[in-house]
């Protein structure tokens, strides 16, 4: 396994292409984490056991591990069971996420349950929240995860109307005034400039993924200005 203190203050890229997406194969996240590296990646997040082994095969870098899976009674799908978690420490990833959000998991499982059955199989395993709001990290927090991410800002229900860019990154600034563990920026910070500020306001590293590895919506925004 790497050492995960070589993201400190560095960038972490995720490399995931989802099945409807064109480039989804796990050589292709490879060879994205080859091009990451290359770049001055420190780490890589990456979905599917899969896809991990073959970056594993192509770069020594620490990988932030998830799966995202479906289940028909849930709404969370980022590392929902501890199924997902047990792919994950087959490949030895260095960290696992998982959502950290307030709603239940598949069979009606509260976080708290999820993150005790976790801790017990594997006490040493880092984890890392994939949160929301500010309550939700500082639920995490008091849980006991050791990265607090923002990866989930704006994309439930509890958060539709947030934006982590907002007031200059004041939801970062005020989770890390409030938590004890460390706290991974992550989600739509998609310029060099919001990577700068967010590493300046403190927070342990940063996520950025559709920004570099999305080519299709990289192509968007450049369609959409001149559809303006």
């Amino acid at each position: 396994m790497n050492n995960i203190e070589a993201v400190h203050k560095r960038l972490i890229v995720s490399c995931q292409a989802l099945p409807h997406e064109p480039l989804h194969s796990s050589f292709i996240m490879g060879r994205m984490a080859v091009a990451a590296k290359e770049g001055g990646a420190a780490g890589i997040r990456a979905n599917t056991k899969e896809d991990i082994k073959e970056i594993r095969r192509n770069v020594e870098l620490p990988v932030i591990g998830i799966v995202k899976r479906d289940y028909p009674d849930s709404n969370v799908f980022i590392t929902p069971t501890m199924r997902e978690v047990k792919e994950l420490v087959e490949v030895g990833t260095e960290i696992i996420a998982t959502d950290a959000t307030c709603r239940f998991r598949p069979g009606g499982k509260s976080l708290d349950d999820f993150y005790q059955e976790v801790r017990l199989a594997y006490p040493d395993q880092l984890l890392m929240a994939d949160c929301a709001t500010l309550e939700e990290a500082l639920h995490a927090d008091e849980l006991g995860f050791d990265f607090i991410g923002t990866t989930l800002v704006g994309y439930t229900e509890e958060s539709r109307d947030l934006k982590i860019e907002n007031n200059d990154f004041e939801l970062i600034k005020e989770i890390l005034k409030q938590v004890k563990h460390k706290v991974i920026a992550e989600g739509n910070i998609n310029t060099p400039e919001k990577v700068r500020r967010v590493m300046d306001l403190g927070v342990y590293s940063v996520v950025v993924g559709s920004a570099i590895t999305r080519p299709q919506l990289i192509t968007r925004t450049f369609v959409e200005a001149l559809e303006a």
